[in-house]
């Protein structure tokens, strides 16, 4: 076997191997990428269904948040989507619902007071035109009004890193280096190649 074989054989063996590698990453870069975006998924299931049923949406929602920010490829939604993605509507109305119920029970009976207290003032046999006037101003002074809850609190939306510390950002790391070292390689090999075609 002459030198220039023998050092085409080890060229093609290293192309090979580079090649396989680069081949390698790749694949598990995309096992890791979905993986990412299926993790992300299951855990914003998780806290829907959480929120729906009243369950602990806090823990919940920390365990999404860290999951999104610490892994690449786990954006919730798209930008055609409801923004943001996540809202907690479960929460929310649960809340409106309790302030809605708290003013109700708050604001039963300012009316019977109302007329209790215009009639200690102006008499059970005033007349109509004193009396609704003071009611009025009782009920305006004493009716509980209800507090405005922001459903903007009861929304987010969670930007993921480009690049991730687990298998799918050291896949693409290493699938770049290993292509990049594989096309120099096949470049110089491809010229050595011609350069000795050339000679002989």
């Amino acid at each position: 076997m002459t030198k220039h074989k023998h050092l085409e054989k080890r060229a093609l063996l290293r192309l090979s191997v580079f090649g396989i590698a680069t081949v390698s990453f790749v694949v598990l870069s995309f096992i890791g990428l979905t993986a990412n975006s299926q993790g992300a998924k299951d855990r914003y299931d998780t806290l829907i269904a959480v929120d729906q049923s009243g369950g602990d949406v806090e823990a919940a929602l920390n365990d999404l948040r860290t999951y999104i920010y610490n892994h690449m490829n786990t954006q919730i939604g798209s930008d055609l989507g409801i923004r943001p993605p996540i809202q907690l509507s479960g929460t929310y109305s649960r809340l409106v619902d309790a302030e809605t119920a708290r003013v109700t029970k708050a604001n039963d009976d300012v009316y019977a007071k109302a007329q209790a207290e215009c009639e200690t003032l102006y008499g059970a046999g005033s007349l109509r035109d004193a009396r609704v006037p003071c009611v009025q101003e009782y009920i305006d002074n004493n009716t509980v009004k209800p507090t405005i809850i922001e459903d903007d609190f009861y929304k987010f939306d969670f930007v993921p890193p480009r690049w991730s510390t687990d298998l799918a950002g050291f896949s693409i790391l290493f699938a770049g280096i290993f292509g990049l070292i594989f096309s120099i390689d096949l470049i110089l090999y491809f010229r050595t190649r011609s350069m000795v075609r050339l000679g002989n």
